[in-house]
């Protein structure tokens, strides 16, 4: 069965990266195949979970390159070498120039830990996300799984999940229950979603 070739970029200890995973080994994500994980940290625990579940990995430094042009070249290089069909932003810290997301409309999706329009754009990441939720003193945050453009997390959305904020949480415990009951379930059906989309649209021949 032809399968969407996926490359997962990331930066830190790679739990949403083992989500998907262990979703394809499951069978829950059939039309894409994680092929390749990048990492622009090169002691991510998350090229570890790659390594052991047999996927190729690269390394790409921004403080190697002399300009974001450059490391976002070398990013390109390694995709297009690997036949890349849809590329997950799973906890990559790096926020990527608008040319290289007009280079694949449609084709980069990012995972972002609140509601969105809630708690997100540029400097919204990480903890702070979770610390900006329980200032704000929300009932319920949750999970956003959306298309990348040029606006950081501004593109279409395409799942939700909502998470209860409960008394006494603290941003720690509130970041992991969204990690558990939303970013790991709605990452990988996002996934399947826009790899089932890919493969519709190469068996009738459009342009993805």
């Amino acid at each position: 069965m032809e399968k969407a070739r996926i490359a997962v970029l990331v930066s830190g200890g790679g739990t949403n990266l083992q989500a998907l995973l262990d979703a394809e080994r499951r069978g829950e994500l059939r039309s894409g195949e994680i092929t390749l994980v990048i990492s622009n940290k090169a002691e991510a625990y998350a090229l570890t979970r790659a390594g052991n579940a047999g996927v190729k990995t690269a390394t790409v430094v921004r403080g190697d390159y002399p300009s974001q042009e450059a490391f976002e070249g070398r990013i390109i290089e390694l995709l297009e070498k690997n036949r890349t069909d849809l590329i997950i932003l799973a906890g990559f810290m790096c926020i990527l120039s608008a040319d290289f997301t007009s280079r694949y409309p449609g084709r980069i999706i990012n995972v972002h830990p609140s509601l969105i329009p809630s708690f997100c754009g540029r400097g919204f990441y990480g903890l702070k996300v979770h610390r900006a939720a329980l200032d704000y003193g929300v009932k319920v945050t949750g999970a956003t799984v959306h298309f990348v453009n040029e606006v950081p997390d501004g593109g279409e959305i395409i799942l939700q999940r909502a998470v209860e904020v409960r008394e006494g949480d603290t941003p720690e415990t509130l970041q992991r229950r969204v990690m558990e009951e939303a970013e790991w379930v709605i990452l990988p059906a996002a996934a399947e979603l826009v790899c089932a989309e890919i493969l519709r649209k190469k068996h009738k021949g459009e342009k993805i």
